[in-house]
């Protein structure tokens, strides 16, 4: 059996696309615009791991505008990515305006959101030392 991707159903398209390509440097590696059936899936991956993709699924508004809520996201649990450095990618994260849920005060793990409320967690290869601003920061909401 080999892993293909993970799917999340998203509200706004581009605030998404700007979180997990802009934000955590995931690239668009193919996209399906589906007419008939008003919806587009865009799949992303990582460079380091182009077979493991996440499938964002973002479903037409209505003719009359209406839009389907999909809740909170907490259902769904979380997407985990590795990084290279866990305390450069949470400043970039929070320098465009997400929050970062669970700080990396170890130096190896920390959680953030997507604009979906996707919960997403960063895991350090290796563990660096503790650092501020990181160390000293509380958690914030759930994740």
């Amino acid at each position: 059996m080999k892993y293909l991707h993970a799917m999340i159903r998203v509200r706004d398209l581009d605030a998404s696309l700007r979180f997990f390509c802009e934000g955590l440097g995931l690239r668009e590696s193919r996209r399906m615009e589906v007419e008939a059936g008003r919806f587009s899936l865009i799949f992303l991956s990582a460079d380091e791991s182009p077979e493991a993709e996440v499938e964002l699924t973002y479903n037409w508004p209505a003719e009359d505008g209406s839009t389907e809520d999909y809740g909170s996201g907490r259902n769904f649990g979380h997407l985990a990515f590795r990084v290279d450095d866990i305390h450069a990618k949470c400043a970039h994260l929070q320098s465009m305006g997400y929050t970062i849920h669970r700080p990396p005060r170890d130096g190896h793990m920390a959680f953030v959101k997507s604009p979906d409320g996707i919960s997403v967690e960063l895991l350090q290869d290796g563990t660096l030392p503790p650092q501020e601003p990181w160390v000293s920061m509380p958690n914030i909401g759930s994740w």
